[in-house]
């Protein structure tokens, strides 16, 4: 038989454990962990740069950092796009998001032979990368290298004919023709 003293600590225990359960089942649960890289490239894809970027940030990897350099090119933040779009675009030099950022950011840095390089290798990578090119025809032209930059923009048409920036480039090569 129990003695009392012994009924009275399982009575205290038992309903110790009880309020524990209770008290866990009415918390409310946690919300799970928001995906970082997918709402940023969402925020991004609606035109929410900044919104984009500062989600971003808590993301890591090459798309998160192709997507945090495209959110603040769009914000015209070069020199703050410079370093996740060299990262990204050097783990994987066919993102074109990412050398794509590069290539703006760059040029409108004025890094033209740093463009032209990291541009070159990516079209190495990919060669059907129509932006590639449009960046690399930029920096030729900041170095005043018309032929290499005619050549380029060629192929840019060639491989996106309705591309937004096609009309000004085809009136580009119009008038040193």
């Amino acid at each position: 038989m129990m003695s009392t003293t012994r009924i009275a600590s399982v009575l205290t225990l038992s309903m110790a454990f009880l309020s524990c359960r209770s008290a866990s089942a009415s918390m409310p649960l946690r919300a799970p962990a928001p995906d970082s890289l997918k709402d940023g490239i969402a925020l991004y894809e609606k035109g929410k740069y900044a919104e984009a970027e500062a989600t971003l940030k808590e993301a890591k990897g090459t798309e998160a950092d192709a997507y945090k350099a495209a959110a603040l090119v769009k914000m015209k933040k070069y020199e703050e796009a410079e370093e996740p779009a060299k990262a990204a675009a050097s783990a994987e030099p066919s993102n074109e998001i990412a050398v794509t950022a590069l290539g703006e950011s760059l040029v409108n840095l004025k890094k033209y032979d740093e463009a032209i390089d990291m541009l070159s290798t990516s079209i190495k990578a990919e060669p059907d990368m129509a932006y590639a090119y449009f960046w690399r025809a930029q920096a030729y032209q900041g170095k005043k290298k018309a032929d290499r930059m005619i050549e380029d923009f060629d192929t840019f048409l060639k491989l996106a004919p309705k591309a937004p920036e096609a009309s000004a480039v085809r009136q580009t090569l119009s008038a040193l023709k």
